[in-house]
């Protein structure tokens, strides 16, 4: 099995175990901000338990940040980011000790765009292309921050970029180009 099929399959596992932990009764009572209009309470550990505590989607509860690694933070946050859990998302990705990472700051920007901070995330997005500019994620992602931001003319530019990291049928391409057809957005 290829390393990119087993690593993607193990972000699936942590996405599944992700959403049957945000489903259960143990968040009704957390705190924090939430995405996508969910009516599930988020775990926001920062606001619950304070500095130092992360969600770990793996293991299902709040731990302390010196408890994962910086890969796990990012597994964790990803998968937040991407439930659409912004907030806690943030609250785990900015315990990552390394953040000279373009997918680290791409997530970063990710959710700080998605929690209205549009501006914000398009300049954590312009950090993650310094580090890697063939990021063809970053690009889409960047490339939908500019359509929110009402730069079109640079979301196609985004769009070409893609065009020729990846061709008009990778996925990233795809997204943008949706968008930009007005087409709602799937994370």
């Amino acid at each position: 099995m290829s390393v990119l099929l087993s690593n993607l399959m193990k972000a699936g596992l942590v996405a599944l175990g992700l959403a049957a932990a945000l489903a259960s009764p143990s968040f009704a009572s957390g705190g924090g901000g939430g995405g996508g209009g969910s009516t599930t309470t988020t775990p926001n550990c920062v606001d619950k338990y304070g500095a130092g505590w992360a969600y770990s989607a793996s293991q299902g509860k709040c731990v302390k940040v010196s408890e994962l690694d910086d890969k796990q933070l990012y597994t964790d946050g990803r998968a937040l980011a991407l439930a659409g859990y912004y907030t806690s998302a943030l609250d785990t990705l900015n315990a990552i000790r390394d953040k000279h990472d373009a997918m680290v700051l791409t997530m970063i920007g990710y959710s700080t765009r998605k929690l209205g901070h549009t501006t914000e995330g398009i300049a954590i997005y312009q950090q993650a292309l310094a580090i890697d500019p063939n990021n063809v994620n970053t690009h889409e992602y960047l490339g939908e921050g500019y359509i929110v931001a009402g730069r079109v003319d640079l979301a196609r530019a985004e769009l070409g970029t893609l065009k020729n990291l990846c061709g008009t049928g990778c996925e990233q391409y795809r997204d943008l180009n949706n968008a930009l057809l007005g087409q709602p957005e799937q994370d």
